[in-house]
């Protein structure tokens, strides 16, 4: 019975490690075929997790606080964030969601999810009255997923306004193999800032109600930038 689409949302990875892209294509096909029945909560954590070498896992990279690091299944928060976004195009009830502790390149300020396993979750509950498949890929800096279900969402738009915005820092590394004066950005800084967000449902009889999905704050990711002077 799970045959319409419901909602499907695309994320676009610029800039990611060759294990990283192989961590968000093993955690998609782990993803793909999960039925959430009525009522039922989804958690990222238990059904793709632990993010370990022993699941198959590779090194990616990860925040930690303002420092960008390498870990162990580093870039299943792209799965988390995908996720995210087509929970809330369905309008299903986030249970748990966590922002990145600094914005993310590949999806607007207050739509990302971040996971931790055992610390922090992504989790979502089917308030349908009918079980929702998930289907998942990722081809190539491309992750696809869909829900699929009885019916079509609402029309749903996020909305987003940003507060508090806070400068990102410029650091500079010297790097002798530069000519004299020159510059050369390593990682593309981006603002902090405090970010309220609400979605609008409207049902097909044209009725709009407003939905709030609460204030995300984010440190300023820093420029590192090379530099021979």
């Amino acid at each position: 019975g799970a045959n319409i689409l419901m909602a499907a949302f695309c994320t676009i990875f610029t800039s990611s490690l060759p294990g990283e892209q192989y961590n968000v294509q093993l955690a998609a096909d782990s993803l793909a075929g999960t039925v959430l029945f009525p009522g039922e909560v989804f958690s990222q954590n238990k059904v793709l997790g632990p993010y370990t070498k022993e699941k198959g896992y590779k090194e990616g990279q990860s925040y930690a606080g303002s420092n960008i690091t390498t870990t162990i299944g580093g870039g299943v928060c792209k799965i988390a964030s995908t996720l995210y976004n087509v929970s809330i195009l369905n309008d299903l009830e986030i249970v748990e969601r966590h922002n990145h502790s600094m914005p993310v390149p590949y999806v607007p300020y207050g739509q990302d999810a971040t996971v931790a396993y055992g610390v922090k979750d992504l989790k979502f509950k089917n308030n349908k009255d009918f079980p929702i498949l998930i289907w998942a890929k990722a081809i190539d800096n491309r992750l696809y997923i869909g829900f699929y279900g009885k019916e079509k969402a609402p029309k749903i738009q996020w909305n987003h306004k940003i507060t508090n915005r806070v400068e990102a820092p410029k650091y500079y590394k010297k790097n002798p193999d530069l000519k004299i004066g020159e510059e050369k950005i390593i990682l593309e800084g981006m603002d902090g800032a405090l970010v309220e967000s609400w979605i609008t449902i409207q049902d097909s009889e044209g009725n709009i109600k407003t939905k709030n999905l609460g204030t995300s704050y984010y440190i300023p990711m820093p420029y590192i930038i090379e530099i021979n002077q």
